[in-house]
């Protein structure tokens, strides 16, 4: 008999409390499948789901922080032409 795939779940989360809100819910919605495919006897669609949200997960967890000091440095240069701008 074999196991269900891990559903990773919790990396989903992570993604989303430390990292990067979009990617990190559509990984908790992937890994919320898996279960309900493995259980309706989709073994494929569950390993397709399982993987999908280990993916989702790993993507917002790269792309969360550049996305992050991205923002900030654009902020900072907006911020810093306006406030040393002569009037």
């Amino acid at each position: 008999m074999q196991h269900p795939p891990d559903n990773n779940l919790v990396w989903g989360i992570l993604c989303t409390v430390l990292c990067c809100i979009p990617f990190g819910i559509v990984s908790i919605i992937k890994a919320n499948k898996v279960n309900q495919l493995w259980m309706m006897g989709d073994h494929e669609g569950a390993y397709k789901a399982a993987r999908a949200a280990r993916n989702w997960a790993l993507w917002g967890a790269l792309l969360g922080p550049v996305l992050i000091i991205f923002f900030y440095i654009v902020f900072f240069v907006i911020y810093a032409g306006i406030l040393f701008t002569s009037y």
